[in-house]
């Protein structure tokens, strides 16, 4: 299955990870291996479908032009607390958005071929105007913000 101008199809694994947190024994998921779905599926593997969307080219392009892109991996949690990946975004709104309403998400670094399309996606469909406000956390000045408000004097 190969992916399209919006649509890539991947192969998402997780992993179980089971550590002790000081005397007491925690579970986390992680991801395992992502695969493009035109390769032969890892075991165990949910095929999900990494969908860009026009409307959020803003929130793709604030990703991108992050040191760390990253990839989110949105998941159902079953009655047994395993977790089942569903769908893969870009947008850390979508991310944020699925945290607020307790669906876990899993991120991890975008592989290149990935931000390749997601630019390739937003070049075909023109940049969005992205409002100083939606910036500020990706081109923090020192000693302005909202943050360093109290720092004048009045």
């Amino acid at each position: 299955m190969q992916h399209t101008e919006n649509v890539w199809p991947i192969y998402v694994s997780l992993k179980k990870v089971e550590k002790m947190v000081g005397r007491w024994p925690s579970v986390t998921w992680e991801v395992d291996q992502i695969v493009p779905a035109s390769h032969q599926a890892p075991e165990g593997a949910t095929l999900v479908l990494f969908e860009l969307h026009k409307d959020e080219r803003g929130s793709y392009r604030i990703n991108l032009d992050m040191d760390n892109t990253m990839l989110y991996i949105v998941c159902d949690e079953l009655d047994d607390g395993t977790l089942i990946p569903t769908s893969i975004s870009c947008d850390q709104n979508v991310a944020a958005g699925c945290l607020e309403s307790e669906t876990p998400v899993l991120n991890i670094p975008m592989p290149e071929a990935l931000a390749c399309w997601v630019e390739a996606f937003i070049t075909r469909h023109g940049e969005v105007e992205i409002s100083a406000k939606r910036r500020k956390h990706v081109n923090r000045r020192k000693d302005q913000g909202p943050s360093t408000n109290h720092l004048r004097s009045h």
